[in-house]
């Protein structure tokens, strides 16, 4: 804590004493007040504007430091200035003075708050920042909630000071107009528990249910405008009409199916879409094969002579075709069929948002799934498409082995590919833009990748803006700048791997007006609605992760809230996304890296255990990455994981676990590993930081009890 919070605990903590050393709450009770109020009269008729003034800041200062009397004080400006005057002073003063509190919580108690529960926040401060003010408003008019603990509660979320403030004016209006006039009546009140009587607190909080039933109110009438030029089946055909077979839509049409929905699903190109045809499951296996190649390489290593290994690129892109069609079967028609949905080849396309036509026939439905996926996107650089580029989705129908592969990009898929293509032989040139590859990770991360891509042979261009593609007798060429030179880069074949691109037009949804984000993907709520509360949309298509692992983890979300939403509604949970990236080593990573910590302003501490003490990783010959973990300072509770090394994707899932179900680095530690395995990693890790955070002053008197025990 800065040296200015403490100033402003200590000047807080001295006010609030002398209230209670003095016993000043004396003055705020209902005898005291009763007692007097012929003095408070006359004062009032001698000097009505100090008084009034004097009253005013007074009142802002109780409510300002959270003091008992407030509404005591609130029948006092009733009982002296009468109904009108006395709700204009004590409605502005409570307003003031509660925005004070806010300001006093928030400077004092907001960072180290938002910093102890991170995660569990996001979603809180998110429904803050969209709908904080309708949340406020609900508290303000329901007198079971004490207005001081709103106060400070509200000061610790990214609720705006402005808003927080009218708000609060207009929420407290109508219990301040209740009290004062309960003021101008004093002498019959014996307690305060006389004014708010067991039907004034029913209708107080019937007022504060009020904003929530007006939000569902608000939500029918715009409902009924987008609905306006579409009118509503009697019957429908089908509960869902799912667009796209990949991830999103296999798992949505699955659990509508499991639940006894009738369900369509409508596929134009390949069930299983991007991953299993042309991402996840072919890279895999080429990845698997080049790392068998690589490992050949290796064998002095591990004691060996020689390891020579023949191989035609044309078998090893067979291999990767073969494997997609052993999976298949996962994601086939028969299989889908059998679980009870309705599967349809072909291109559909919304005439409605009760209506999808495909091949020819119109389905009727109650709720639309969009799933549709992206597509690799090509960046604009002048004369590219004359390279006829290869993509993440073409690279797979090449037999023929590219000399010189030009790949553009250092994400994920730049990178394992670009591996693989120089582990087969190719000679492999990765351009980018920027300064370092995977540049979401931190900056060791990067580093231990480039170091293990320039040791196998990858030509890395970092930071080279790229101008344009030309073609002269030389051959293919890419212009850049690199740092005000230009740059010429041969090429034979060209990778294009910047970036995928929502897939949000070609079946109908541009007709309905539905919006899109900056990003290009389709605009949802937090219950994956678009702009028509019956049309859903999960997986790429809809961001923000495009993982297929959070494609599937929203389709559960689609079609629960689509089946049951007019009963109860989920909002989507992505407080714990992990990732990785296949190449050698292996990146996973859960919750925040450093990097993104330090962006967000999020205090943390690291602790970092390096592979090459980890006696499996010293026996595999592994021995190169590190395990890093964030947590929250002086606490073992961790806010994001990041592993570097093999099998690193698998190595994750146990941070995962852990910040799903809130343990800490205490409990992995209690926790018995294998030995020897790299799961190990994960132990020593949290043993470091119990090292870290050993008590020594608590040892060293240890030291002296076994010291004056040895005699």
């Amino acid at each position: 804590m800065n040296a200015k919070k403490i100033v402003v605990l200590l000047l807080l903590a001295f006010l609030v004493g002398v209230f209670f050393m003095f016993d000043l709450g004396q003055y705020l009770n209902l005898e005291y007040v009763k007692e007097n109020q012929a003095r408070f009269d006359q004062l009032y008729a001698d000097n009505p504007i100090i008084t009034a003034f004097t009253f005013f800041i007074l009142y802002v200062l109780v409510t300002g430091l959270s003091l008992p009397g407030a509404a005591i004080m609130t029948l006092i400006a009733g009982a002296l200035f009468g109904l009108w005057t006395g709700t204009l002073l004590v409605s502005f003063a409570s307003s003031i003075g509660a925005t004070l509190a806010f300001i006093f919580s928030r400077f004092v108690l907001r960072d180290g708050v938002q910093n102890r529960f991170a995660h569990q926040l996001i979603a809180i401060n998110k429904g803050i920042e969209r709908e904080g003010a309708l949340y406020l408003l609900t508290l303000r008019l329901v007198p079971a909630f004490p207005f001081f603990v709103i106060n400070l509660v509200m000061g610790v979320t990214p609720i705006k000071t402005f808003t927080f403030y009218w708000v609060s004016q207009l929420g407290m209006l109508a219990g301040t107009l209740v009290f004062v006039n309960a003021g101008t009546q004093l002498g019959q009140l014996e307690s305060t528990a006389d004014i708010l009587s067991p039907g004034l607190f029913i209708s107080f909080t019937l007022l504060g249910i009020f904003p929530l039933v007006a939000k569902a109110i608000v939500g029918k009438i715009n409902a009924r405008k987008v609905y306006k030029h579409h009118p509503r089946p009697k019957s429908f055909d089908t509960n869902i009409v799912v667009i796209g077979a990949g991830s999103a839509g296999l798992v949505t049409s699955y659990i509508a199916a499991a639940v006894k929905a009738k369900v369509s699903l409508i596929e134009k190109h390949k069930m299983g879409g991007d991953c299993l045809n042309t991402g996840c499951v072919p890279s895999k296996a080429l990845i698997r094969s080049t790392r068998f190649i690589a490992e050949s390489h290796r064998c002095n290593e591990l004691g060996l002579k020689s390891a020579d290994v023949s191989f035609d690129f044309s078998e090893i892109m067979e291999r990767v075709q073969r494997v997609i069609k052993t999976v298949e079967p996962h994601d086939s028609i028969e299989r889908y069929t059998g679980l009870g949905v309705d599967c349809v080849e072909g291109a559909a396309t919304i005439r409605n948002p009760f209506q999808v036509e495909v091949n020819g026939k119109t389905i009727t439905t109650k709720n639309i799934v969009i799933a549709t996926g992206a597509r690799p996107a090509i960046p604009p650089i002048k004369n590219i498409e004359a390279m006829e580029p290869l993509t993440s989705d073409t690279i797979w129908d090449i037999r023929e082995q590219p000399k010189r592969l030009l790949v553009l990009g250092g994400g994920p898929i730049g990178c394992e590919l670009s591996q693989c293509f120089c582990r087969l032989g190719t000679q492999v040139i990765q351009v980018l833009r920027g300064p370092r590859l995977v540049p979401k990770e931190d900056p060791e991360v990067s580093q231990l990748l480039q170091e293990q891509f320039v040791a196998e042979g990858v030509d890395l261009r970092l930071n080279h803006s790229m101008l344009e593609f030309v073609e002269d007798p030389e051959g293919k060429k890419l212009i850049c700048d690199h740092q005000g030179k230009r740059v010429e880069i041969v090429f034979d074949q060209l990778l294009v791997a910047t970036g995928r691109k929502a897939n949000v037009s070609g079946f109908g949804m541009d007709n309905l007006e539905i919006p899109l984000t900056p990003q290009g993907t389709i605009e949802v709520n937090e219950y994956l609605q678009t702009r028509y509360p019956n049309i859903y949309a999960c997986g790429d298509v809809a961001g923000p992760h495009q993982f297929t692992h959070t494609a599937a983890h929203q389709a559960w979300y689609a079609a629960v809230n689509a089946l049951f939403g007019s009963y109860k509604k989920f909002k989507v949970d992505y407080s714990v996304i992990p990732a990785a990236t296949f190449t050698e080593p292996e990146i996973a990573r859960v919750g925040l890296n450093e990097q993104e910590a330090k962006e967000q302003g999020i205090e943390y501490e690291v602790t970092q255990f390096d592979l090459a003490e980890l006696d499996r990783a010293i026996a595999d010959e592994a021995a190169v990455g590190l395990v890093k973990i964030l947590t929250v300072p002086g606490k073992d509770r961790v806010l994001g994981a990041t592993i570097v090394g093999e099998h690193a994707g698998e190595l994750i899932s146990e941070f995962v676990t852990a910040m799903r179900h809130d343990l800490g680095l205490n409990k992995i530690l209690g926790t018995i590993h294998i030995y020897p395995t790299l799961t190990e990693a994960n132990k020593y890790a949290a043993g470091q930081w119990k090292k870290d955070h050993a008590p020594q002053k608590v040892l060293e008197w240890v030291e002296k009890f076994h010291r004056w025990q040895r005699g």
